[in-house]
């Protein structure tokens, strides 16, 4: 290798983190991200697991606690490439660092809340710190040659700093007194990305940008796919007559409702610019995701019980509470789209169409009818906020338009 040759190779290995500002307009989602987002597949689908083996309100709570903070990993990870990220040397070695972690935290998810804890905790703390030093470059790098983003820069590492003190120090902990610091450190987090986002013209730089949505579009997709994989194991796991392979293919239909709604609704269109709409759409996208995974989990217990006159009282209540949550999490991600103003009609009722589909879902959780019912009812909600979707852009000649 020749000296001139030597010298490309190390500019492009160790080049700076793109500057704030330096938005790449026309940038599409690369292979890198796609990959690093695959080893999220695991994760997500060990957390799940635990819910399906403890459909219970304390079973949700655990995995609502857990998911929150995997959403919040992928969050900064993502917006780190989407803001910071180049094509180089530097950003593949430092993601595939991260992507090795998340193997390790995949491996002691599932029992996370319980006897894996300490071991959570340690893993998910590595992982954070490979992000705060990543931010950390950032910083330095603002101080030096943008100072009106230092501050902002500084204050998130300094957050991120502390998170990472506080998920280590709650290795120590009983389960019970570090699931109450996970939740707590997981609001935090929630708040502070809010406030992020609200003030990104002058702090984070955030632009909304189609390889934006799309990687948000993306992670929905990850958690669409917790549908087919709990449908998968409940057929796995019981006896497949035709009752029970019914019941299957209604509560897979229910994960295609879920992609019909969120992809001809809100996906592949860009939110606005101002940070109140936008940091409520990013963090709509929290419920939206926790909401389709937790019913992929509780597939698993609706198919096992497909012979049942009705379908048990903590299964009902959790594939309808995560459709009406799902869908109410959907009216805040609409109202936040450009789109909202430009195709007003549309968009105005749709909050009120999704608001009632929300609340037939619930209704549908309280009669707790036979498994297979639940499923087909459930289905029907979807598909009639959709037609109804549908109806209103077929009005305003909108239909198809991304």
């Amino acid at each position: 290798m020749t000296s001139e040759t030597h010298g490309r190779f190390k500019r492009w290995f160790w080049r700076p983190p793109r500057a704030h500002g330096e938005v790449i307009a026309d940038r599409q989602v690369s292979v890198l991200e796609l990959f690093y987002d695959l080893v999220y597949v695991a994760v997500i689908g060990q957390a799940a697991h635990h819910l399906a083996e403890h459909v219970s309100v304390r079973g949700l709570a655990e995995f609502a606690v857990v998911f929150a903070l995997i959403w919040i990993a992928w969050i900064n990870g993502s917006l780190y490439l989407e803001l910071h990220g180049r094509e180089d040397g530097r950003t593949r070695s430092v993601v595939f660092v991260q992507m090795g972690i998340l193997v390790l935290l995949a491996v002691v998810t599932a029992d996370a809340t319980d006897g894996s804890g300490w071991g959570f905790a340690v893993v998910y703390g590595a992982y954070q710190v490979v992000q705060t030093g990543l931010w950390y470059t950032v910083w330095r790098q603002d101080r030096r040659d943008q100072p009106e983003f230092a501050a902002a820069a500084g204050g998130y590492v300094v957050g991120m700093g502390v998170s990472v003190a506080v998920i280590l120090a709650s290795a120590f902990l009983p389960a019970t007194p570090r699931l109450v610091v996970w939740a707590g450190l997981g609001v935090a987090w929630i708040v502070g990305i809010v406030l992020a986002a609200r003030s990104s013209r002058v702090g984070l730089g955030l632009t909304p940008t189609d390889s934006l949505v799309e990687r948000f579009g993306l992670f929905t997709i990850i958690v669409l796919g917790e549908v087919v994989l709990g449908v998968v194991a409940g057929l796995s796991a019981a006896e497949r007559d035709a009752k029970t392979i019914v019941t299957g293919m209604l509560a897979l239909w229910m994960g295609f409702g879920f992609w019909w709604i969120y992809f001809d609704l809100v996906g592949r269109r860009l939110p606005r610019a101002d940070g109140g709409a936008l940091s409520n759409w990013v963090m709509s996208h929290l419920p939206i995701t926790v909401s389709i995974t937790a019913a992929g989990a509780g597939m698993v217990s609706l198919i096992g019980h497909a012979h049942d006159a009705t379908t048990p009282a903590g299964t009902s209540w959790l594939l309808a509470g995560a459709v009406a949550t799902g869908l109410l999490a959907l009216v805040l991600t609409e109202q936040a789209l450009v789109d909202a103003e430009r195709l007003f009609l549309v968009f105005h009722p749709l909050g009120l169409a999704l608001s009632g589909g929300a609340t037939a879902a619930l209704i549908v959780g309280w009669v707790r009818p036979a498994p297979w019912l639940l499923a087909l009812l459930l289905v029907a909600v979807l598909s009639a906020v959709w037609f109804f979707a549908v109806s209103r852009f077929l009005r305003a000649d909108a239909w198809g338009e991304p």
